[in-house]
């Protein structure tokens, strides 16, 4: 069965072609535009992994995450953190809060790959 992925940012461009990557390699990917749409879409399908941009408009990713981990359903779901605004106060706030990964855009899709991968090894572990 494909693991399935909750691809969430407010660039449509951009969330397409991660999505059309990640189905090239097997995976099965959902996508919301924001932190509203992101928090019902993980209730709905319960993905194996996040993959959310921090900076969205309506709920950004950090108050999305605050909400994903306040609920039985969702709180044990990894959730991986992209952004364009790499700080180390965003950074070390996102892993506070139990993130399991943190990604400065641009990357490459080998980058993203391996994260998720590491991810989802050390998910299934437990």
């Amino acid at each position: 069965m494909k693991k399935k992925i909750l691809l969430v940012d407010d660039e449509p461009r951009i969330a397409q072609l991660l999505s059309m990557r990640l189905e090239a390699i097997g995976y099965e990917v959902f996508i919301a535009h924001d932190g509203v749409d992101c928090v019902q879409i993980a209730l709905r399908e319960v993905p194996d992994l996040i993959l959310m941009d921090i900076k969205m408009p309506y709920r950004d990713g950090i108050g999305a995450f605050e909400q994903l981990i306040q609920l039985d359903m969702t709180r044990s779901i990894p959730v991986i953190f992209m952004t364009a605004f790499p700080t180390i106060e965003l950074k070390k706030l996102a892993l506070k809060m139990g993130a399991n990964g943190f990604i400065a855009k641009p990357f490459t899709s080998k980058e993203i790959e391996q994260t998720i991968t590491m991810t989802l090894e050390n998910y299934d572990r437990f």
